[in-house]
């Protein structure tokens, strides 16, 4: 037996990246997996991976940022699956290193809505069913950039602090029904997501760019995926509100 034996699983931004790997772990371990992003051919080529492996899996093409689309990404699952048991909130962007003097309000917007704002509606849409069932699973990934005050631009930074502080007032407030919510903060992680990094503010990256002597290694998508299984399962039932950092030590110095 898999360790999400049964379990129907909606992981974001799995069309690459950690997404991705997430997204094959859990397809492996007994999940069914509802592989969303914005890239859908993307995700149809991640959902023929799992099936070639003899897992579950179907692909939906959703905008985060869409209120409409969040909903019918819900339905999708409930639809082809029956039911949700798990969310991973993987779907992110990041602002090319805007320092705050740079930041466009479009900018800051877009980032906003992208890494917090769509979280938030996934879990919101998602709730009902977990209330209704008495059980369900939020891991959001959030970022080393969400404890820290310069491992990225100003947007992101502040997006991903906001994310944690969703993690640990859902955790709390619906601990008690069951439901846990967990957030991952990796530090730094060999993906695509640099190709959201745009136009880069050189004052901002440089004063990022002061802690990266210290950072012990890049990680892999796949030891990321390791952490959100583990969060997603039986085996991690005592842990709620946490923000599990995987970084190979940097936040440690």
């Amino acid at each position: 037996m898999g360790r999400v034996e049964q379990k129907v699983a909606i992981v974001t931004g799995a069309a690459s990246g950690m997404g991705r790997s997430t997204a094959i772990l859990l397809a492996e371990e007994g999940a069914s997996v509802v592989v969303s992003d914005l890239n859908f051919e993307g995700a149809q080529s991640v959902v023929q991976e799992i099936a070639n492996k003899g897992g579950k899996a179907s692909a939906f093409k959703t905008n985060v940022t869409s209120t409409q689309d969040i909903n019918s990404l819900v339905e999708h699952a409930t639809t082809t699956y029956g039911t949700i048991d798990i969310i991973v909130n993987n779907a992110g962007v990041m602002d090319g290193f805007s320092s705050v003097e740079s930041i466009s309000d479009e900018k800051w917007d877009f980032v906003m809505d992208v890494n917090c704002t769509g979280p938030m509606r996934l879990i919101r849409k998602t709730l009902p069913i977990f209330l209704s069932k008495g059980s369900g699973v939020i891991v959001n990934i959030a970022s080393l950039g969400g404890l820290f005050g310069s491992r990225a631009g100003c947007a992101y930074t502040a997006s991903k602090h906001a994310l944690v502080g969703l993690t640990k007032n859902v955790g709390y407030q619906y601990g008690s029904k069951n439901i846990r919510c967990n957030a991952i903060a990796p530090g730094g992680v060999q993906t695509n997501i640099s190709s959201s990094i745009g136009n880069v503010d050189q004052f901002g990256m440089e004063r990022c760019m002061i802690g990266m002597g210290v950072n012990p290694r890049i990680g892999s998508s796949e030891e990321i995926a390791k952490v959100v299984l583990f969060l997603c399962s039986e085996e991690a039932s005592f842990i709620n509100g946490a923000v599990i950092n995987a970084d190979a030590g940097w936040s440690a110095y």
